[in-house]
């Protein structure tokens, strides 16, 4: 059985994204198979020190070999060298881009492989 599909993202503006199969959110959580809106409060990730092992976790559990991360349109949302580490021990090829550049990698590579993705659609 071939690995399950990275759902799209259709629509990308501040503050805005729609999501195939997910609706409309803020920030987003996607996978193999799915995804869900981002809650930055279950892991305490804020701008600094940004994106925390615990948010990519999810990511690798759903089976995504690759992952995108995006830093928000204007690049304030850092991602934790400790999240950079977690990824590389666990084999994980990680993409660290601002939100525009993230969208259309992210959707690239959903479209022919399992890949993961964390969606920050503001600053």
């Amino acid at each position: 059985m071939p690995p399950a599909r990275s759902p799209r993202i259709q629509e990308i503006s501040w503050g805005r994204m729609v999501v195939d199969g997910l609706g409309e959110g803020k920030d987003f959580k996607l996978y193999p198979g799915g995804g869900r809106p981002w809650d930055w409060t279950e892991t305490g990730t804020r701008h600094e020190p940004g994106i925390q092992p615990a948010d990519v976790e999810e990511l690798l559990d759903n089976g995504a070999t690759r992952v995108v991360l995006s830093e928000g349109f204007d690049g304030r949302l850092r991602v934790d060298p400790a999240t950079l580490r977690f990824l590389h021990e666990r084999a994980a090829e990680v993409h660290v881009a601002r939100t525009d550049e993230a969208v259309e990698l992210y959707n690239n590579l959903a479209a022919r492989e399992p890949v993961g993705g964390l969606f920050h659609s503001t600053c």
